[in-house]
């Protein structure tokens, strides 16, 4: 099982990692803290000191257009919030 799906890189996230030192990424809905917590250790070789996790349900979305009606949803996902210790650092941009 894949846990990690991607970072979270926008605006709010880099001002939170800024001041806090704290990272964002989306992860698979079925991992739990622990399984977040060694995949991140494992895949950036840094220390996690703490694990915060949010689940996002789909929202409903519609509008008109000339053929009428459509509705749809957006997907559901799982955020998790990955506190560092210390002067440890990711970063994002390296890999690219």
């Amino acid at each position: 099982m894949k846990v990690i799906i991607k970072p979270i890189v926008t605006e709010k996230m880099t001002m939170l990692t800024e001041k806090l030192n704290r990272y964002g990424f989306i992860v698979n809905p079925a991992a739990n803290k622990l399984q977040i917590k060694s995949a991140v250790e494992e895949m950036y070789n840094v220390t996690v000191t703490e694990v915060n996790t949010v689940n996002y349900d789909g929202k409903k979305k519609s509008r008109y257009t000339k053929s009428g009606l459509i509705s749809g949803k957006t997907s559901a996902f799982k955020k998790a919030i990955v506190t560092l210790k210390g002067e440890d650092t990711i970063d994002f941009y390296s890999n690219i």
